[in-house]
């Protein structure tokens, strides 16, 4: 289980984040809901351990993470795919697929992953500058199931993506869950997010007002909409 609790963060004197306070089970798939601004993305780089100036409890079943680093973390079993997917404009796709270190037991072979991704397998000679931004983004959600995270961390992952690779990366997404890795996943598409995820945590400038089902979010859509800024 990931665990955060009390959750603070700053940039410089701004606070970016109070005292945010979630759950997220094996198994189980969590959405940060807020318009821009709010503290998505910061939350996921505390987890990560890519921002410091913050203040709070971060764990991974036993594993207290506030001593780890980066690197540390993802042995530990967490996968990040940033928003802005952190792919490496000369490496070729299968370069970057034999790039990371595999953890063990949970790492999709890369026969799979051409599976999966029929699409990375016609380009894995190509330079991932040559692909177009849903197969960048199905690249870099491949790469951390191909290192074997247990957590995975995605900052919108179907932000700019045709229909089709949205419903792509919905599959993934619920093969994920049905191995029993736990996702938190920063969304702004409420259909996407109802469909693949079990609980939505809404944060309004860095805090969480509210934790909803999907049936609470359906009903409260206009409501979450309006936090959205949509």
């Amino acid at each position: 289980m990931l665990e955060i609790d009390g959750l603070s963060a700053w940039y410089g004197e701004a606070q970016a984040l109070r005292e945010v306070s979630l759950r997220a089970s094996p198994g189980e798939i969590v959405t940060l809901v807020g318009r821009n601004g709010a503290g998505k993305t910061t939350a996921l780089r505390c987890v990560m351990g890519l921002h410091h100036n913050m203040r709070g409890a971060l764990r991974l079943g036993d594993t207290d993470l506030a001593p780890l680093d980066a690197v540390r973390r993802a042995r530990a079993g967490i996968g990040y795919v940033p928003d802005d997917r952190g792919i490496y404009a000369a490496l070729t796709v299968h370069e970057h697929l034999i790039l990371p270190p595999r953890l063990a037991g949970s790492a999709w072979t890369l026969e799979r992953v051409y599976a999966e991704f029929p699409a990375l397998r016609e380009r894995r000679g190509q330079p991932a500058s040559k692909l177009s931004g849903g197969e960048q983004q199905m690249l870099a959600i491949a790469r951390v199931l191909r290192m074997g995270a247990r957590v995975l961390l995605l900052d919108e992952p179907t932000e700019g993506l045709a229909p089709i690779l949205v419903q792509q990366v919905a599959g993934v997404l619920r093969g994920a869950k049905a191995e029993g890795r736990t996702v938190l996943l920063v969304e702004q598409n409420l259909r996407f997010a109802t469909g693949v995820a079990d609980r939505h945590y809404l944060l309004s400038q860095g805090t969480i007002v509210a934790t909803l089902g999907n049936d609470d979010l359906r009903a409260r859509e206009s409501e979450v909409l309006q936090h959205l800024g949509i």
